[in-house]
């Protein structure tokens, strides 16, 4: 499970030395809770199985290039005994451990990632700090040097393998790990370590640690301002430990956050300067970027570079007889041609200098025991190289002048580092969504300050990372919401589509929440922050977006298969190819006009041996699932529909059955009360009085619909009695004339039951009063069944065990509700309503939309039977739902889909959340889906179609036909090319239409009046035969 970032702090692998962990008397507060939106079930399950005593843990792994090298990683981690489970996330360049720490300990995994052979850092904790029982911290790492789904498993295995270790997720398209830990058992600086050690490049991105901060200093201009700092930061209390990045200028400190702050750290320094030196705190989404930046400008200055020296080699040898030139490179010059030297020594640059990369990073493979792309490339261009280099010596001591091949070395290697950028580019686009989702965040906040007697006296500028719970903000017209909270002062209009979706700005009042990165569109609001950091929705947005983007579809098993044994096959084929044409060639099968000039059969079988070694490519396998992946989930995220993993996105192509809850789901979840009715004489407003006292301790929303209605009817019968509520809470604002009860209890999928006066008073339906003994007279059973066939629910009254009335409720449908239906039928998927309410009802709701089959009167575990029911068969079974009681349902079903206006615990146990609370959502999902899916299996298609098809070429199996070779310098040019295809084929699910919108296409037709706000099931309220249309407008008279 993924703990939330409570009051996120940014980290980053600085060069100095690493931190002590923290001294036994110190004490720090658990500060950690559970994050909103959980995913990891699977993590759950297999923590459970070992009494919960796992430990998780989240590396960033460098040098992965391929399926082949994450593989590697992972089987090396799954080996360890302790280690539960092991993945690694090749796009990402991140591995996820989970491991039992009483059998594994540090040492054990940091030695397999080394022995694994691949750079690793292991989001590591400078400190220790003291946890609860169950205490983890969140870190996320940048994995530098990964290629390919290889390097993935492989950095992901070696992550899971470390001890206090509970979850380690890698990704090869955002270059990031996430590990989640136990700081009591490991540290940062360890999980660093073990992707290092494993061969990678690795550095912290952000921790869900609270004691530590990273800030930028401005104004420290040399020696003396350094040490002027230095001295600052050891005389401040509460500061255990600081390092300052002189080159950099990179301030890391440790403190207590139980004497000192953050801001208060930050104020302190630039207080105590005199203003001389100002703090920045870093976003570590910001530093992610520029480190993707980093790596592409890299990649493009190896390229450029070996373009530059590879340029002259191959006009040398396609065009040697340039006037002036020709006489210099036939000029001898020892041993050797002008000519020869030169190609020589280019190539030995190319090869050894800016080639080195590959080198390494096949060294690391090979000694884990694993291959990947790199072992390709360097193999491919060694044997070119150490060819052409013995072909030369050989002409000097003999006198016999064979062809060299410097070129196809040089060539080769520039098409694949021009692959390899052009990659990096396409790979960064598949991450536009996050990025686009982080720039919403505003960098500065405004503070305002306050008096001792609460007045504000002030404002000023701070870092909108520095915002603390509890502080009073100002947010001017024009600007950005710096974080979630609620207006304290002031109204204005403020715009929800970056966030929510929908388009219509909404009006914020005093007490109205607010949203952080939203938009103030015209007035001045003062809000109190009651959310920061990761607790933010923005940032809970972004977390679940980024978890899903490292998350492994199941489908992705078959790519990690293929490169487990990809490469060693196109090795075995290469020499199968040489060994096949150079026998062909003495035995004389085919003629020595085929060899090229001054050529030998054996170097015309090696050129095709090479050609078949580098036009091999493990990568386009390797991303053929986790880009699309990427891709789909940033689709998702700006269209409203956030999705927790690639599993979920897997099942959901799959859905045979899409169940709906009723209430809040199909409807808008406002109920509104359309009728009062009294059976045994009572006066209306004592009965109004009666049903209201036992439904103001209820949080069911048809208790608040009858106490409004109940309040408005005073509000004419007894004026006084509400216009002086204004303003307050329901226990005030009720409190004037509600009566006095006791022994209140909730009875899920019944009612309410309390004592008035000291007598019974019983407020639902049928059921609780016929378990509890009243007889309901057939009047009043005729009455309610007339309000059920207008899809109104009859709520019953029993007073000392006599029936005295009814209440007739009414909750609109939603607008789309009828059309999604529709929408779902022709894709054919058969819809399903639910619901605890009684069968009248409900089947008038399930007419109006359209959906026949219908379970009314369920209670909340009932639902989850109901889905069961479903799944008998193997089918798979969507559920959405809005409410706590749908939860069990949700969690029971293959795929969960929670609206996003609906409560945290439905929310945590669906699979997907439609943020925009619109059932059009339910429609996108499953066609984003399918979709995706769709272009996954052509990925594959593509990448297998590759290699069978230009494998064959490249070794001359056509070559007796059609006379025509393919030299290893183009077969190299084709691998680079067949990744970047295959990106750029993920990257068109970003173009996709709208299947509901392609749905009114075919009928010719508007989907719904999109000025209509809901389908109306009842239009008014009624006292006795007198209507009110608008109460509101009337109280204001």
């Amino acid at each position: 499970m993924a703990p939330n970032l409570k009051g996120l702090q940014l980290t980053s692998h600085l060069g100095g030395p690493k931190y002590a962990l923290v001294a036994p008397g110190d004490d720090i507060d658990d500060l950690e809770d559970v994050r909103l939106l959980e995913y990891d079930k699977k993590a759950v399950d297999v923590e459970a199985q070992f009494g919960g005593n796992l430990q998780r843990i989240q590396v960033r792994v460098i040098g992965m290039t391929c399926a082949a090298c994450s593989n590697s990683v992972e089987s090396a981690l799954n080996g360890i005994i302790g280690v539960s489970k092991a993945s690694v996330a090749l796009l990402q360049n991140k591995a996820d451990v989970l491991f039992d720490p009483n059998l594994v300990k540090d040492e054990d995994i940091k030695n397999a990632i080394e022995d694994a052979g691949f750079d690793a850092e292991i989001l590591p904790e400078s400190s220790a700090p003291q946890k609860k029982a169950g205490g983890t911290l969140l870190g996320q790492f940048t994995i530098g040097g990964m290629t390919c789904a290889a390097c993935v498993n492989s950095v992901e295995g070696i992550l899971k393998a470390l001890p206090g270790v509970k979850r380690a997720v890698v990704s090869l398209a955002t270059s990031l790990g996430e590990v989640e830990y136990d700081p009591a058992i490991i540290c940062k600086d360890d999980i660093v370590n073990a992707i290092e050690d494993a061969g990678f490049e690795g550095s912290l991105v952000q921790s869900s640690e609270q004691d530590k901060i990273i800030v930028e200093v401005s104004g420290i201009s040399g020696v003396m301002d350094a040490d002027f700092l230095d001295g600052l930061l050891s005389h401040i209390n509460g500061i255990r430990q600081f390092y300052l990045d002189r080159k950099s200028r990179e301030l890391e400190v440790l403190f207590d956050p139980e004497v000192i702050g953050c801001r208060s750290l930050v104020d302190s320094i630039e207080e105590a300067s005199g203003g001389r030196l100002k703090l920045h705190v870093k976003n570590p989404y910001s530093r992610m970027t520029s480190k993707d930046l980093e790596e592409s400008s890299k990649m493009l200055h190896l390229f450029t570079s070996c373009l530059f020296l590879s340029i002259p080699v191959f006009l040398i040898r396609v065009c040697p007889h340039v006037p002036l030139l020709y006489p210099f490179l036939l000029w001898r010059c020892g041993p050797f041609l002008m000519r020869d030297w030169l190609k020589w020594a280019l190539v030995s640059i190319v090869q050894f200098v800016i080639g080195k990369r590959f080198y390494l990073a096949a060294g690391r493979a090979l000694r884990n025991g694993s291959t990947n792309m790199d072992v390709l490339v360097a193999l491919g261009t060694s044997a070119s190289y150490f060819y052409s280099v013995c072909a030369l010596l050989w002409g000097a001591v003999t006198g016999f002048w064979s062809p060299t091949y410097f070129e196809t070395s040089a060539m080769l290697i520039t098409f694949v580092l021009l692959g390899k950028y052009l990659e990096s580019v396409a790979k960064g686009k598949t991450s536009d969504a996050i990025k686009k989702l982080v720039e919403l965040a505003p960098a500065t906040a405004l503070l305002l300050t306050k008096d001792k007697g609460g007045k504000c006296v002030g404002e000023r500028e701070i870092d909108a990372l520095l915002i603390q719970p509890g502080d009073l903000l100002k947010v001017i017209p024009g600007a950005k919401v710096p974080s979630d909270g609620v207006v304290f002062w002031g109204s204005s209009h403020v715009n929800e589509s970056m966030v929510t979706g929908e388009s219509v700005p909404v009006l914020k009042e005093v007490n109205s929440p607010v949203i952080g990165g939203t938009m103030n569109l015209h007035g001045v609001l003062h809000i109190h922050a009651t959310k920061v950091g990761s607790n933010t929705v923005l940032n809970q947005i972004i977390s679940l977006v980024e978890t899903a983007q490292m998350s492994k579809a199941p489908i992705q098993k078959f790519a990690d298969f293929v490169a487990s044994i990809f490469v060693p096959t196109v090795v075995a084929m290469a020499l199968l190819t040489l060994l096949g044409w150079y026998i062909s060639g003495v035995v004389g099968a085919f003629p020595e006009s085929w060899l090229p000039e001054n050529g030998n059969y054996f170097v015309f079988a090696l050129m095709f041996s090479i050609s078949v070694v580098v036009i091999a490519c493990p990568c386009a396998l390797g991303l053929a699932t986790p880009t699309a992946v990427m891709v789909a989930t940033g689709v998702g995220a700006k269209n409203g529909v956030l999705i927790k993993g690639g599993d979920a996105l897997e099942r959901a192509q799959k859905v045979k059955y899409v169940i709906f809850d009723k209430t809040g789901t199909l409807t808008q979840g406002k109920a509104t009360i359309t009728n009062a009715k009294v059976f045994n004489g009572m006066d209306r407003g004592e009965f109004l009085t009666l049903v209201a006292s036992a439904e103001a301790s209820s949080e069911h929303p048809l208790a608040k619909a009858i106490l409004e209605y109940a309040r408005h009817f005073h509000f004419f019968d007894e004026s006084s009695s509400a216009k002086d509520s204004k303003h307050h809470g329901n226990s005030s604002e009720f409190s004037g004339w509600l009566l006095e009860v006791s022994d209140f209890s909730a009875l899920p999928g019944r009612g309410v039951r309390c004592v008035v006066d000291g007598k019974r008073l019983l407020v639902g339906n049928r059921r609780l009063l016929t378990e509890s003994g009243v007889t309901i007279p057939q009047h009043a059973e005729n009455f309610v069944v007339e309000l059920e066939e207008s899809a109104e629910t009859g709520i019953l009254v029993a007073f000392d065990d006599i029936f005295i009335g009814v209440l007739g409720v009414a909750d609109p449908l939603k607008r789309e509700a009828a059309v999604v239906v529709q929408g779902l039928r022709k894709m054919g998927i058969r819809p399903v309503m639910v619901t605890g309410d009684n069968w009248g009802t409900a089947r008038a709701v399930a007419k109006e939309v359209g959906i026949q089959d219908v379970r009314a009167e369920v209670l909340p575990a009932g639902k989850a039977d109901v889905v069961h029911s479903f799944q008998k068969d193997g089918s798979v079974v969507a559920m959405v739902g809005d409410g706590i009681n749908d939860s069990p349902a949700l969690a029971s079903a293959d795929i969960g889909m929670a609206i996003g206006a609906g409560t945290d615990v439905a929310i945590e146990a669906a699979d997907y959340v439609l943020m925009r609370n619109n059932l059009e959502d339910v429609i996108t999902a499953i066609d984003l889906s399918r979709k995706t899916f769709s272009r996954i299996r052509w990925n594959y298609v593509f990448a297998m179609a590759y290699n069978v098809i230009a494998i064959p070429i490249a070794a001359g199996v056509f070559y007796p036909w059609v006379r025509i070779r393919l030299p290893p310098w183009i077969a190299g040019g084709c691998m680079a090319f067949s990744s970047v295809s295959v990106v750029c084929s993920s990257l068109l699910l970003r173009s996709r239409r709208s299947l509901f919108q392609m749905i009114a296409e075919d009928d010719h037709r508007p989907l719904y009046d999109a000025d209509a706000s809901a389908i109306p099931v009842v239009p008014v309220m009624k006292f006795n035969d007198i209507k009110i249309v608008n109460v509101e407008k009337l109280r204001t008279l």
